[in-house]
């Protein structure tokens, strides 16, 4: 599976983004995936997974302001963001774990490059 993931961008505190992730590979439909970022000076961290059931789960912090989605016809996972914070600000990695649904980074297979999401105050 190969991703590309785009979207990012600058915004204001408040705006909203929706990050995308296109995936190629005949098993899309079938893996778990899911977004993570990393800001400047920190870990990387998991936001959002969403597996083949479309099940999902979410860091708290992003609970009731980003939706994680995916269009199996379009190999494309989505994740949607509002009421965006300066403390979103970071770079935001897709990724696929072939086997399993978890929000450890360690257990994804695959990984896509970031795209930079900068939220202003």
């Amino acid at each position: 599976v190969q991703l590309q993931a785009f979207g990012g961008g600058l915004v204001q505190a408040g705006g909203s983004l929706r990050l995308s992730c296109a995936a190629s590979g005949r098993t899309f439909s079938s893996v778990t995936m899911g977004w993570f970022r990393q800001a400047p000076g920190k870990e990387r961290e998991f936001v959002a997974a969403i597996n083949w059931s479309t099940s999902t789960r979410y860091a708290e912090s992003a609970k009731g302001r980003f939706t994680i989605s995916r269009d199996s016809a379009k190999n494309t996972v989505y994740l949607q963001m509002n009421s965006l914070k300066p403390e979103d600000t970071a770079v935001y990695y897709c990724a696929a774990m072939k086997y399993g649904f978890t929000f450890q980074a360690g257990n994804y297979d695959y990984w896509g490059q970031g795209t930079q999401v900068t939220v202003s105050s």
